[in-house]
């Protein structure tokens, strides 16, 4: 057996090898990770809320056809008192609709229906990867129209969104839908910092994220790239509101921070000190209700109007 014929089947494998690492490793990234189940998560909401207003008899539950017909679940819970006010909110990685309870009473309250769904691969939705904010923007638009064409009169519809679901909302923005406003809670700029901050953190080589990219890029038609919520916002005219917990280490406040800054239109940006990641309005509700009521009183008296 000649060398060269040796050095060649030893580099096939190689490139065997690496392929077939970053394969694995964009699995890892945008497919495995265990969801909730609706019952999980709305026992981890009432162990850490009050949720005792929440009455599923007074849900309604119907499924939407999203990007490229995929089929997500939603639940509608009116207001009982009767209003033109919507608000559709999107939660975040691993968990479902349910994770909005901790939400909701907030919103009723400030006179609003509300509208909560499973992102995809989440909650009772068939299995699908997570496109970090990509196809899950183009599923929120599907939404928004649903919202519209299903309930007639709607005065103001609002967006509110929580980590991936902010993110989600954030990306939705560029394709300019017909809302009055939204509310992100932790949002990332671009998933990639968030990626490799984690790398860091466990300790891993920060080149397994760009080899992920790879395998992304050939195994699903994606790159990190196409997960950047900030550049959905270069010419971004509905009025945004970032919370972020001064304590999150996962994704860190300069994010919700370049986010601010990026925006051209109407836009408030608040911390919570002492908040987690997507701790926010356990840490401080009061606090956190005073600046979503503050922000909706500027977008419906007219003064965030560009």
């Amino acid at each position: 057996m000649k060398w060269p014929f040796v050095v060649g089947i030893i580099l096939v494998l190689l490139i065997l090898i690496f392929f077939v690492f970053s394969f694995l490793l964009a699995k890892y990234i945008m497919a495995d990770g265990r969801r909730q189940t609706l019952e999980e998560a709305k026992k981890w909401q009432s162990e850490h809320c009050d949720i005792s207003y929440f009455n599923e008899e007074n849900c309604v539950n119907y499924t939407v056809k999203g990007y490229e017909d995929y089929e997500l679940h939603v639940t509608y819970y009116p207001n009982s008192e009767e209003t033109d006010k919507y608000i559709i909110l999107s939660h975040g990685y691993t968990d479902n609709r349910m994770g909005n309870l901790k939400y909701l009473e907030m919103y009723l309250d400030l006179g609003f229906n509300c509208i909560i769904y499973d992102l995809r691969g989440h909650g009772e939705n068939a299995k699908a990867i997570t496109t970090y904010g990509n196809y899950e923007a183009k599923d929120l638009i599907k939404i928004i129209e649903d919202t519209r064409n299903r309930y007639q009169g709607i005065k103001e519809l609002g967006l509110h969104g929580e980590s991936l679901g902010s993110a989600t909302t954030i990306t939705a923005l560029q394709y300019k839908p017909e809302v009055d406003f939204a509310v992100t809670d932790c949002p990332f700029a671009d998933i990639e910092n968030v990626l490799r901050g984690g790398a860091r953190s466990a300790k891993l080589p920060e080149f397994f994220i760009d080899i992920m990219n790879i395998g992304s890029k050939i195994r699903y038609g994606l790159s990190l790239d196409d997960m950047r919520p900030i550049n959905a916002i270069v010419d971004n005219k509905v009025p945004i509101l970032l919370i972020h917990g001064a304590a999150d280490s996962f994704i860190v406040p300069d994010n919700s921070k370049r986010l601010y800054e990026a925006d051209p239109g109407y836009k408030e940006f608040y911390t919570i000190e002492g908040a987690s990641h997507a701790m926010s309005i356990f840490e401080d509700r009061e606090l956190y209700i005073q600046y979503v009521t503050g922000f909706l009183n500027t977008v419906e008296s007219g003064m965030a109007d560009n």
